[in-house]
């Protein structure tokens, strides 16, 4: 085989992966919370930001409750990849986007983190890293969770910011709906 022939081979085999050399690993998690047959890995993505709650009444019962996510994503080499926010959604910075649903959810090994979470695609939009994006995975959190106390009638319509960090790893394709354990 000619080299020309074989450079592209080998350069068909990187595109058709969707992953670079020394791409991040398909990460070993709990049952509930795996992707699909089919669905493969497409890219890896740290957070850093807050989980931002609000505080207010539930059948006369004060609590935190999630409002939304505000994050900045980055990528392997801590540049810049886009945003993450409510819905769930993550926007990238070539206007990509796609918004989450949850599917399946497992505690975090840290006992202040918030759970590591499997979500399906609702929605994508534009072209660009995020358009094929079928299932996300939220994990190795740290921190994010909501406190137990500070919510009561005093502090109704308050907002909090909890500091947390996670890695999303993005799929493309897979079953429409996951396999159940």
């Amino acid at each position: 085989m000619k080299k020309t022939a074989l450079v592209a081979l080998a350069l068909f085999g990187f595109e058709a992966s969707g992953l670079a050399a020394g791409a991040p690993a398909v990460p070993d998690v709990p049952a509930p919370i795996r992707v699909p047959a089919g669905a493969k890995l497409v890219e890896k993505l740290h957070a850093t930001g807050a989980q931002v709650y609000g505080c207010g009444a539930t059948d006369g019962k004060y609590g935190w409750t999630l409002k939304r996510p505000d994050a900045t994503l980055t990528d392997a080499k801590g540049g810049e990849a886009g945003k993450h926010g409510a819905g769930p959604s993550w926007t990238a910075k070539d206007g990509s986007a796609v918004t989450g649903a949850k599917v399946a959810q497992a505690d975090a090994p840290a006992p202040n983190a918030v759970p590591w979470l499997l979500l399906r695609a609702a929605s994508t939009s534009g072209k660009g890293r995020f358009s094929q994006v079928s299932f996300i995975q939220r994990l190795s959190t740290k921190g994010g969770k909501a406190p137990a106390t500070g919510c009561d009638a005093a502090h109704a319509g308050a907002e909090l910011r909890v500091d947390y960090s996670a890695d999303y790893y993005f799929y493309a394709g897979g079953a429409t709906k996951p396999d159940k354990p």
